[in-house]
């Protein structure tokens, strides 16, 4: 096992009824920007939770925070930060409004321009501003870790970045928000989550034997609710155990000691920058091929996720190929498409793009191996139309 350090400050508050508890877990006496999206929680009761419990705070909202969020946008909710002098941000969505305020958090006390910490990937580990969350979309484990994606648009350029001073103080996760969600977020959550695992999985044989056994279960689970939550989301049950893997899927635990590959990320986030095709479709999109293209080196453990996750049988040859199957199978269960062709008609190029985008980056060698080359990278795409 390799050695490792693991750290996770962020208090989970998990079930029916923990928004009562807002007004314990936020400083007292804070002045908070309450930071949301579209506005999909004054459909479903949420906002007026969070305003009902927290009375007596001083509050300053900042609504329009993008499903791909846009370092534009975030860039005005600093400058209120600064000139409202607000000292505690509470994110309430799903994914994207959560690490849109990671990067706000980043940003307000940044020493430079703050598009460097996105364009350098500089890790901020202090003086970030203190901030909690209400989950209301489950997907991206962003929850309960320290790591954000946010969009810069005048440049159509999708980057992550993170730092041990974002972890969110305290998360609150109660299932019985994804009532309201439209069926695409719930696939899309449940293929997101499913795609994290894999990062951290499906890479090579070694020794985290309980790291394994951990994203097996993971992924185990998502295959068992994933179709049911999507038709039966008030269902408790089906909504905790859904929430419960995708928290689980990114919060640090099973990617600690095992090596991890995060390609297939780095792909997909370009072909949401160009197309604004929903993250987890683009990772539904790539990551099969990728494990075609690099199937040599993956085959080990594409056979083990085979075995213990589809059961099947054969030589490891054919274990690993019909695994690959096996998980488009599971998408398209999930009523995801998986090629680029069926999200967009003008994607003759795009290979070409993301490779020239790569090599201008000095990204030419990714993978838990680093032998994913620039011209790997050009047969995974091409590969995905």
């Amino acid at each position: 096992m390799l050695n490792f350090e693991l750290y996770n400050p962020t208090k989970l508050v998990f079930g029916k009824g923990q928004i009562e508890k807002l007004s314990e877990l936020v400083p007292k006496g804070a002045k908070i920007l309450l930071a949301y999206g579209g506005g999909s929680i004054f459909k479903n009761g949420i906002h007026q939770q969070v305003i009902d419990n927290l009375k007596g705070f001083e509050i300053v909202e900042f609504s329009g925070i993008e499903p791909n969020p846009h370092f534009e946008t975030l860039m005005r909710a600093v400058e209120i930060i600064k000139t409202e002098k607000i000292d505690f941000i509470l994110a309430v969505g799903g994914g994207s409004v959560i690490d849109g305020v990671k990067f706000i958090s980043a940003a307000v006390n940044f020493d430079g321009n703050p598009i460097d910490i996105l364009q350098k990937h500089i890790l901020i580990k202090e003086n970030a501003m203190p901030f909690g969350t209400i989950l209301t979309l489950p997907a991206t484990g962003s929850e309960m870790n320290s790591g954000y994606v946010v969009t810069i648009k005048a440049t159509q350029e999708k980057l992550a970045s993170g730092g041990s001073a974002l972890f969110p103080q305290f998360s609150i996760c109660d299932p019985t928000v994804i009532q309201s969600l439209p069926k695409r977020q719930l696939q899309n959550g449940v293929v997101d989550a499913f795609t994290h695992v894999m990062e951290q999985y499906l890479t090579y044989s070694h020794e985290g034997y309980l790291q394994d056994r951990i994203a097996e279960g993971i992924l185990q689970t998502l295959i068992e609710v994933g179709p049911k939550v999507v038709e039966n989301p008030a269902d408790y049950a089906l909504a905790s155990n859904f929430m419960w893997s995708c928290t689980m899927a990114l919060n640090g635990l099973i990617a600690k000691g095992v090596p991890t590959d995060w390609a297939t990320h780095m792909i997909g986030h370009e072909l949401t920058a160009l197309y604004e095709i929903d993250h987890a479709r683009t990772l539904a999109i790539i990551g099969p091929n990728l494990y075609r293209v690099l199937f040599e080196t993956k085959k080990e453990k594409l056979a083990q996720y085979g075995k213990r996750i589809f059961n099947l049988s054969g030589t490891d040859d054919e274990i690993a190929n019909e695994a690959i199957n096996k998980t488009v199978d599971f998408f398209h269960t999930m009523g995801i498409d998986t090629k680029l062709s069926q999200y967009t008609d003008d994607y003759s190029k795009t290979a070409d793009f993301i490779v020239n985008r790569f090599d201008e980056r000095g990204w030419k060698a990714m993978g838990e191996r680093q032998n994913i080359t620039l011209e790997k990278l050009k047969s995974i795409v091409e590969m995905s139309y």
